[in-house]
């Protein structure tokens, strides 16, 4: 498990997975922030650690390119699809993923 944001193992598109209760998500960095979200599109399951963050802030599906928003998983793209974020922390120890079911959960 990762401490640091420097410590996480980030793939080619700089999205990083990790499993948090028993769940995995992904983490990606945008402007010098991190932002977590699903780890499958709600559209067709399609692996969002395999898309990548546009310019404007959006995390694209790999499989149909919907695009959501880092920020509240709305569907950028006009469908009617929402992808689950999580709230992030930085705090001195690292990073912590809110999850509604245990609180936030440092990794």
């Amino acid at each position: 498990m990762a401490l640091s944001a420097g410590e996480l193992l980030l793939n080619e598109n700089n999205i990083a997975v990790v499993t948090v209760s028993g769940k995995k998500i992904c983490l990606a960095q945008y402007r010098e922030q991190w932002f977590a979200f699903a780890y499958k599109c709600p559209h067709a399951s399609g692996l969002m650690s395999d898309g990548y963050v546009d310019a404007a802030g959006n995390i694209t599906c790999p499989l149909h390119r919907y695009k959501f928003s880092l920020q509240n998983g709305r569907n950028t793209s006009g469908e009617g699809y929402y992808l689950k974020t999580y709230p992030v922390e930085m705090r001195d120890e690292g990073i912590y993923v809110g999850l509604a079911d245990t609180g936030f959960f440092h990794f």
